[in-house]
């Protein structure tokens, strides 16, 4: 049975410790993580792909033979990394302060809630002699924040997680994100020619040009066939620098793009958008890819999918089925053929904000609805 007290105690005390990325500081809360997971009698192992950053893999072995429960476990993955802390807190964001029923501190919401969630259930399950057939895998994973690096996504290409289906926690209202746009990011290098600033026609101003290309970027409308959880495709210029003086002509300039792109698109068709406008100004470029992901969506009719519905109208919940406009590491699981959706408990517009939170009957209800499912899910 899910104990509120110790899950709320569980709430703060994983908050106290500082795990920011960067610059990436698990260590101590992943020897944490560890310790109580041995103690509630769980198969635990630490995987580490860079020193003092480990992730911590907790298993409740199922009833089935060994082969069988392990090829068809169900995985719960939240990340214990969180975002810097930042200025302006009126709250310790590393307190675990309590007041009004709400529990604050950096990464609250984002994703030591629904860690301690996660934590709560894995007990949960071992105290009350759960017996289930498969495998039911909690993996705390560190990077999330950054990129995953050194976290879900080597876990999943190294096979060291190979599960059935996953339940990535990390998101908030008991919502299933069943969808997701790709990311495309990437630094375009224009290339112009020098001059002094009082002959400039003697030049080629990299800096005009690359003004033009973002204005021609802006401009550009996507072919794409809509969809029903997601926002159409969106273009982002995060950040631009060049030139070397006032009075003289440019001749290098760099910018940085960001990309959402619907399913059904590509990356290596909206590169193809991305040159063709460049070229339409200037042959001399470069771009430089930095990060891609595709985009994801899921059947909503899949047994996943209904079991959590089911499960959490059970228990007096609706949950909605979202799309995410963002990345999440549910594309990483799409790479390895692994149905999975976007689950948690967290308060909505919190993540990554000063006075961070989250709430706790929130978090009380997503354990025991948490908790629920996994059984439900077995039973199918």
């Amino acid at each position: 049975m899910i104990n509120k007290k110790r899950l709320i105690t569980l709430t703060q005390k994983v908050i106290q410790f500082d795990s920011q990325n960067p610059p990436g500081n698990e260590w101590e809360l992943s020897q944490y993580i560890k310790k109580d997971m041995i103690s509630a009698g769980l198969s635990v192992k630490t995987v580490t792909y860079k020193p003092r950053r480990p992730n911590i893999i907790a298993t409740l072995k199922g009833t089935w033979p060994r082969k069988k429960a392990a090829e068809e476990a169900i995985l719960i993955t939240p990340h214990f990394d969180t975002v810097p802390t930042g200025n302006g807190w009126k709250y310790n964001p590393f307190g675990g302060t309590i007041h009004q029923g709400l529990i604050y501190g950096r990464g609250a919401s984002d994703d030591k809630g629904n860690l301690a969630s996660c934590m709560e259930v894995m007990r949960s399950l071992v105290e009350d002699k759960v017996r289930l057939k498969r495998d039911v895998i909690m993996a705390a994973t560190a990077d999330e924040e950054t990129g995953s690096h050194y976290g879900i996504v080597p876990l999943l290409e190294k096979k060291v997680l190979k599960p059935k289906v996953a339940l990535i926690m990390d998101s908030d209202e008991f919502c299933a994100i069943i969808a997701q746009k790709g990311l495309f990011h990437c630094r375009v290098k224009i290339f112009g020619k020098k001059a002094h600033g009082a002959y400039n026609w003697r030049g080629i101003n990299a800096i005009e040009q690359t003004a033009k290309i973002i204005e021609d970027i802006k401009k550009y409308h996507f072919d794409y066939r809509p969809h029903p959880l997601l926002r159409p495709p969106t273009k982002n210029i995060g950040t631009i620098k060049g030139g070397d003086k006032v009075n003289i002509v440019a001749d290098y300039c760099e910018f940085s793009v960001d990309l959402r792109y619907l399913p059904g698109m590509t990356a290596k068709g909206a590169l193809a958008v991305l040159k063709s406008i460049i070229k339409k100004t200037t042959h001399k470029f470069v771009v430089e890819i930095d990060d891609s992901q595709n985009p994801y969506e899921i059947n909503a009719d899949h047994p996943l999918i209904q079991t959590w519905v089911e499960t959490c109208r059970k228990m007096g919940i609706k949950s909605q089925l979202k799309g995410s406009e963002g990345a999440t590491v549910i594309t990483f699981f799409k790479k390895q053929g692994i149905p999975a959706f976007a689950t948690g408990f967290a308060s909505p517009g919190t993540a990554h904000i000063t006075d961070e939170y989250v709430k706790m009957d929130d978090l009380y209800r997503g354990s025991i609805v948490l908790e629920e499912f996994l059984k439900d899910f077995d039973s199918r």
